[in-house]
């Protein structure tokens, strides 16, 4: 039985760790581009060195170019310059606008068949960028920042109640940022709902800190940005597409009228599977929670026209 091809743009610290986790996964043949000229090249063999010791046989080829990419089934992008401490998401627009252009257009040519999960910042914005460059199907273009935001969340509850995070199910939507909306209705410790585990106080706590959770690795680690947990995340989307899960995720897709929006790209929940993302999944909202979701929409919007207005100049 043939190994899907997946290839992995950017060789950071994001890829490398989406890379490395692929190949422990021992079914996909592995490729990581990057322009750096060594850099994919020697972690492709340093994971490639690794397999005889955690015991798999993945292929993984490190390249400068896209030559060696072509027939991947999955694109990870997570190329682009990373948030450095005091920058807002809108401050990387114009740099990875470009980069997110130019490795999609990559992309279409040597495998135009694939389907792409985006991860470069600002997320809602370069879901869009891959949107309107590729001309896929919206199925085929997801963007990884609910599923993120949503382990954070989760992680923060299991701290603060003292549980484990499998008994945690969450739900966060909208941008990829400051607005993003948690769902606490939707929100259970052991099925129970969170609001009767917990203050408000605390539940206002733990919302604060899931909003600010990416500023706050920033802020630690001084320079570059969270790897470990968007890594994992980018896995889960990846093994639910390749092996048809439909499971339903919180990912940034293209809405054509769920939810009430139109032409946006944000997160919301989706049934991912072998022909990406299958279906959106409509929650039942409160008029607090649509007008929270509404304002998140509203901000992407924003940053959306002004990418838009970018690359009306440049065409």
């Amino acid at each position: 039985m043939s190994r899907r091809k997946i290839t992995v743009v950017g060789a950071g610290n994001v890829g490398g760790s989406v890379t490395q986790r692929l190949a422990e996964k021992n079914c996909y043949d592995l490729v990581l581009v990057d322009i750096v000229e060594g850099l994919p090249q020697g972690k492709a063999l340093d994971l490639v060195q690794a397999g005889s010791v955690c015991g798999y046989d993945s292929s993984v080829v490190g390249t400068n170019s896209f030559e060696e990419t072509a027939g991947s089934s999955i694109v990870v992008i997570t190329s682009g310059i990373a948030r450095k401490p005091g920058m807002s998401r809108s401050e990387l627009v114009q740099t990875n606008t470009k980069i997110v252009q130019s490795v999609v257009k990559e992309i279409v040519a040597h495998s135009p068949q694939a389907m792409l999960v985006i991860v470069a910042n600002p997320l809602d914005a370069m879901t869009h960028v891959a949107y309107r460059v590729s001309g896929f199907p919206k199925e085929r273009i997801v963007g990884m920042a609910g599923v993120l935001d949503s382990a954070r969340f989760r992680s923060f509850i299991a701290e603060a109640l003292q549980v484990s995070v499998e008994n945690i199910h969450a739900m966060v939507l909208g941008g990829h940022g400051d607005s993003m909306v948690p769902l606490i209705r939707y929100t259970t410790v052991a099925g129970r709902p969170l609001n009767e585990w917990c203050s408000n106080e605390t539940l206002d706590a733990l919302i604060k800190r899931t909003r600010e959770g990416g500023a706050e690795i920033v802020n630690l680690l001084k320079t570059g940005s969270a790897y470990y947990a968007p890594a994992a995340s980018v896995v889960e989307m990846v093994e639910a597409m390749t092996k048809d899960q439909k499971k339903i995720l919180p990912c940034a897709v293209s809405c054509e009228g769920e939810y009430g929006f139109d032409d946006l790209v944000i997160g919301v929940p989706v049934k991912l599977g072998s022909n990406g993302a299958e279906a959106i999944i409509e929650y039942a909202l409160t008029p607090e929670e649509k007008t929270a979701l509404g304002n998140s929409a509203q901000a992407v919007k924003e940053l959306c026209e002004q990418v838009d207005l970018m690359m009306d100049k440049k065409s």
